[in-house]
């Protein structure tokens, strides 16, 4: 008999909070910098930061996650932080119910319970927080807890193999010699050590 993940709100709202002020704290002029994330400048990691915030809002309310652009264009330059912090409150309100955690729901990767969504929109934070903070020179470690917690759930729900396709992240990466929770967790999507980002 398969586990049921755990209860992922709290990691949640800890990853959602640490992204967060990644993002209060990037400078105008780093805008245009480039990012770990493949083909994605600051400014448009920040765009699909906000869509991650409110597509994980539609899924709970039932609704396709796909009626959200991947990049939300709709916000400007100097609203992007506060856009983000103000969408990942009501996304942490939308999942709010207990009865949400394991009722099943459509997410861009196929049909899970809502903690399995959640998960993944943890993973998403804590990765998509990881390149922001490396590409913007802030630290780059989140809370140890959720991040931890995080790749433990990565490992059972993105196999190592096969990568690309339906399966859109690159291989895993070997972590550096003492590597964070956080950098671990990026590695397992893909991304290489941050020492060897350059900007």
């Amino acid at each position: 008999m398969t586990t049921p993940l755990p209860d992922p709100r709290l990691a949640y709202r800890t990853a959602l909070g640490w992204t967060a002020g990644l993002a209060a704290a990037v400078r105008p002029d780093q805008l245009d910098g480039p990012t770990p994330c493949d083909g994605y400048d600051v400014r448009t990691l920040l765009r699909h930061l906000v869509t991650t915030v409110r597509r994980a809002q539609v899924i709970a309310e039932g609704r396709s996650p796909l009626e959200i652009p991947a990049i939300s264009t709709d916000v400007p330059d100097d609203g992007l932080a506060d856009t983000y912090a103000e969408e990942a409150e009501r996304a942490v309100d939308a999942w709010s119910d207990d009865a949400k955690m394991d009722a099943a729901v459509t997410v861009p990767w196929g049909t899970v319970p809502g903690r399995g969504a959640v998960w993944g929109y943890v993973n998403e934070t804590l990765v998509h927080g990881w390149d922001l903070a490396v590409s913007t020179g802030q630290p780059a470690e989140a809370p140890t807890g959720p991040a931890e917690a995080a790749l433990v759930a990565a490992r059972m729900a993105i196999p190592a193999e096969p990568r690309g396709g339906h399966v859109p992240f690159a291989p895993p990466v070997e972590p550096a010699a003492g590597a964070g929770a956080t950098e671990r967790l990026a590695n397992w999507s893909g991304r290489p050590p941050h020492t060897d980002f350059i900007t």
